[in-house]
């Protein structure tokens, strides 16, 4: 048997419905707060996620840069050290052009250059490459009809480079080509062939 509600007068539902409006409202607001504080839980989870991944990149834009830095301190030192071998590397070039570099003074300067070969210096200018302004300074000059281009024709003092930088450019001598001077070319095989069938019916109608 169903009780009534206390104080309810037999065969009066009204207070039992009321009682159950009310239990339905409660359950209602208690499920629209449960919602609010998921709705909130996930706001919240998305803005810490955001803020994992901006620091994360911030992290990794930092190790690109020092490392960045760090190779290009390197570099700097390293052409520092290279850059104050190379009178050095000159006098041994002029102590090998003289047949000096024998014995174990030989071994000593081929070391060296091997050292600084692996550090990546690299020597360059060679009699007969045309000239370059960005890689050869010229000072001495002169015309040849030998060339068709200005030309280097000889190597006073080596040039040295690391990768594409120039640490100091070849001094050279440079030939231009003689003023006036022009190259004729020679008939191609069909205009030769043309002229000797000229010929040979001139001759025929003669």
């Amino acid at each position: 048997m169903t009780e009534k509600p206390q104080g309810a007068e037999p065969g009066d539902d009204s207070a039992a419905e009321e009682a159950v409006i009310k239990a339905a409202e409660e359950a209602a607001a208690a499920g629209s707060a449960g919602g609010d504080e998921l709705a909130t839980a996930k706001r919240e989870l998305a803005e810490r996620t955001g803020d994992l991944q901006r620091l994360q990149a911030e992290y990794q834009n930092y190790r690109k840069r020092v490392e960045r830095d760090r190779l290009t301190v390197r570099e700097i030192a390293v052409s520092n050290i290279l850059e104050s071998l190379i009178p050095v590397l000159d006098d041994i070039g002029r102590a090998r052009e003289h047949g000096e570099v024998t014995g174990g003074f030989k071994s000593v300067a081929e070391s060296l250059e091997t050292v600084v070969a692996k550090l990546g210096l690299q020597q360059f200018g060679k009699e007969g490459e045309p000239f370059d302004p960005t890689m050869h300074e010229a000072l001495m000059h002169s015309y040849s009809s030998d060339v068709t281009e200005d030309t280097c024709v000889q190597i006073l003092q080596p040039g040295y480079r690391i990768g594409e930088r120039i640490i100091r450019p070849a001094m050279v001598a440079v030939a231009e080509p003689q003023p006036g001077t022009q190259t004729t070319a020679a008939p191609d095989a069909d205009s030769a062939k043309s002229a000797d069938a000229d010929e040979a019916d001139g001759g025929a109608d003669s």
